[in-house]
């Protein structure tokens, strides 16, 4: 772990712990990014623009998500780990399958993977808030929150009320 000079007070175990987990929880986040882009090109069917406009919406939270995630690494003193290469190694998403076009599959797929991270984020929370790391433990909130609401509307296109 790469550790530069800061005035940060909080406690050096807080600091590897959270900045470890950001790491962890930036690969995932570039990843779902990514995997979220690939549907969006990829996705044909009758509800193609609807859902082709809501995935940018999502990937547009997630940018946003990484590059708060990535710049609280800095301020812990870390460096953020955020090329491909670490990515591919580090992340705990499945693979997303290329091979798909319909609008039910690329909804499925991006249901699993929007609920295994947030699953990830939620024990983040708990880790870094156990660590003494409020603030870390707040950003982890933040992107749960968007990571749950985007699994809501996900999720609802394939339910219907009976």
């Amino acid at each position: 772990m790469i550790s530069h000079p800061t005035r940060n007070d909080l406690k050096s175990n807080a600091k590897k712990v959270s900045i470890e987990l950001l790491n962890a929880r930036l690969a995932d986040a570039i990843d779902l990014a990514l995997i979220t882009k690939q549907a969006h090109w990829n996705v044909k069917g009758p509800h193609f623009i609807a859902i082709h406009e809501m995935l940018d919406g999502f990937r547009k939270d997630l940018d946003e998500h990484v590059d708060t995630i990535a710049e609280r690494v800095a301020q812990l003193g870390g460096a953020a780990l955020g090329t491909s290469q670490v990515v591919v190694e580090a992340s705990k998403l499945k693979p997303y399958p290329t091979d798909i076009s319909k609008t039910k599959d690329h909804i499925a797929a991006l249901i699993d993977r929007y609920a295994d991270a947030a699953k990830s984020v939620r024990t983040a929370i708990d880790e870094t808030g156990e660590a003494g790391d409020a603030d870390t433990a707040d950003i982890f909130t933040a992107y749960s929150r968007t990571l749950d609401k985007s699994l809501w509307v996900l999720e609802a296109h394939i339910q219907e009320s009976e």
